[in-house]
């Protein structure tokens, strides 16, 4: 049986489509690579894409992406809401099919260090590729992002695991690892603050917030006897978030990303944010996929909905698709179509000719 990983390689590059397609150009090049999924954002200037295949297949697809990305995009001229650190600032592999995430995250070591050898990139390894667990987290490493990397690079703690340690001035630099599947979910709201979308994305994600002396924005960070920040934490686990304003659509979000959609489901993560964004006074008003979903998700989102509705689950599975796009207002701001982002129907060989209008 066929081993298979999925790569989801992010883009600093969400306004020109021209140079978009010309990185999955070379992604479809390759042969055995399947490109699944073109996601760009304007606002963010940020572009995910997905393709799956073969482990050597994906790695040589995602290698030349990389490569072409770093001649394409020049970082000293890129701006956007979405934090970034290198023209292609993240590239995760994940593993689909029978394979292990201890070999991915092999796979993730060997595209890194070609990025790092072969085309003078700095790169850092994350997650399940990185051994040291004090860089393995993606926010921390990208940290200060492009423009603090020119002095950050230079700390001893922050040597690149492979490549040159200086910050390329057009191409940034990269991080590549192994991770499980994660769903990157923004959740809109009726208002343009930026302070509000942050404090709504504070309640619930997993890190929460620094505790404060007295006011919760203005006071005082508190510590603890190590000098440690003290934290509170906020309600939904495996979930992290921030929030933004996005010019695009004139509207804030609490952008998500969820790591384990066992533990908080998107349908639980939608509610919650409904639920402390009208604490606040705020409507949420729809939601936004980034990139794809499993179909699982969508199909205990429906049932979900329609239980809160005391109604039968026991409908057809375009049914229940279509009561979790309405539900979240996943079509909110473009359309939603189920062949274009759930996972499994991408996969198949031949096309699904089901109606999913809603």
């Amino acid at each position: 049986m066929k081993k298979l990983i999925e790569c989801v390689p992010n883009f600093s590059e969400g306004v020109n489509m021209g140079i978009i397609k010309q990185i999955t150009d070379v992604v479809e090049a390759v042969d055995g690579v399947r490109l699944l999924n073109v996601d760009p954002g304007k606002a963010t200037n940020r572009t995910v894409v997905t393709f799956v295949g073969e482990p050597e297949q994906v790695i040589e697809a995602a290698f030349r992406a990389i490569k072409k990305a770093g001649e394409l995009i020049d970082m000293s001229k890129q701006k956007g809401e979405h934090p970034r650190m290198g023209a292609t600032d993240v590239c995760p592999l994940i593993p689909i099919a029978n394979i292990s995430m201890e070999e991915t995250a092999e796979f993730a070591v060997k595209l890194a260090r070609r990025v790092g050898e072969e085309l003078q990139i700095p790169a850092y390894l994350y997650e399940h590729a990185q051994p040291n667990k004090s860089r393995s987290n993606l926010s921390v490493i990208r940290a200060g992002e492009y423009e603090g990397f020119f002095k950050k690079i230079k700390q001893p703690e922050w040597v690149p695991d492979f490549g040159p340690a200086e910050n390329d001035v057009k191409r940034g630099a990269t991080v590549i690892g192994a991770r499980d599947f994660l769903v990157a979910y923004n959740i809109n709201l009726n208002t343009t603050s930026t302070q509000l979308a942050n404090a709504i994305a504070f309640d619930v994600r997993e890190s929460g917030r620094s505790l404060r002396e007295n006011d919760p924005i203005t006071g005082k960070v508190l510590t603890d006897n190590n000098s440690k920040l003290k934290r509170i934490a906020g309600s939904l686990k495996s979930v992290k978030a921030i929030g933004w304003f996005i010019k695009e659509y004139g509207i804030a979000q609490v952008s998500m990303n969820i790591t384990n959609i066992e533990v908080t489901p998107v349908h639980v993560a939608f509610d919650e944010v409904c639920k402390k964004a009208n604490e606040r006074g705020i409507r949420v008003t729809g939601s936004e996929l980034i990139g794809l979903i499993p179909l699982k998700a969508m199909l205990e989102a429906g049932k979900y909905f329609l239980r809160k509705q005391k109604r039968s689950v026991g409908v057809s599975e375009s049914e229940l698709i279509k009561i979790a796009i309405k539900s979240m207002g996943l079509d909110e701001l473009a359309p939603f179509n189920p062949h274009e982002r759930i996972i499994e129907y991408l996969l198949k060989n031949k096309a699904d000719t089901r109606s999913f209008n809603v």
